[in-house]
């Protein structure tokens, strides 16, 4: 099977399912707690490729799934085994559950129809989260994964993904971290080697059909 046709079958709308991963107000948006990867994830254009995968995929009924890192306000739960948890306590902005900076960022739409999947501990949408359970009762294979970080969170849904036995998808105009030459670093020499990395207007391309 050549790579157009392989894509083409990856992403059949019955088998696929598109995750944004901590695509949040707290994160990429305008007041969010990291300035610089929110400023590279729209800057790049990442964050509007997001948005309009997103809206292609409702079109084309494929599953969305929306997963969001969040806190309690009293921490129960959080962990303390990282720097980065541990630096994420003394931020500006913090992803406290119910607060704006947990809700889905402009200009991604989120329809009736999508699963928000929210997580109090870990790195990972997938890895102690309900889903994969989610996944497999709706038929889905292929996951193709976008947003943030490079750095963290999409590598993880990427390996997560790949050990549950899914396919995965990144489009690469479709993620973001900082700096930006470790993103395409990244994507060249460790995601791709594991995952099935493309292009956005691909993956749109196939949906639009």
């Amino acid at each position: 099977m050549s790579a157009p046709d392989r894509l083409t079958a990856q992403l059949d709308p019955a088998t696929a399912a598109l995750l944004t991963v901590e695509c949040q107000r707290g994160v990429v948006g305008e007041d969010a707690a990291l300035p610089e990867l929110a400023h590279q994830a729209r800057s790049s254009g990442a964050l509007e490729r997001i948005a309009l995968l997103t809206t292609v995929a409702h079109r084309a009924g494929v599953q969305v799934l929306h997963a969001v890192a969040e806190r309690r306000p009293d921490g129960r739960g959080a962990g303390r085994n990282a720097r980065l948890f541990r630096a994420a306590e003394r931020l500006p902005v913090r992803q406290l559950t119910g607060s704006p900076a947990v809700r889905v960022a402009e200009p991604i739409p989120v329809a009736d129809q999508d699963l928000v999947l929210r997580r109090l501990h870990g790195l990972s949408p997938l890895a102690g989260t309900e889903a994969d359970a989610l996944l497999r009762n709706l038929g889905v294979r292929t996951l193709v994964i976008t947003g943030v970080s490079a750095n963290v969170a999409i590598p993880n849904a990427v390996f997560d993904a790949v050990n549950l036995g899914y396919t995965a998808v990144v489009p690469a105009d479709a993620v973001a971290g900082v700096p930006a030459a470790y993103t395409r670093a990244l994507l060249r020499h460790t995601l791709a080697l594991v995952a099935t990395v493309t292009t956005a207007a691909e993956v749109r391309a196939r949906w639009e059909r």
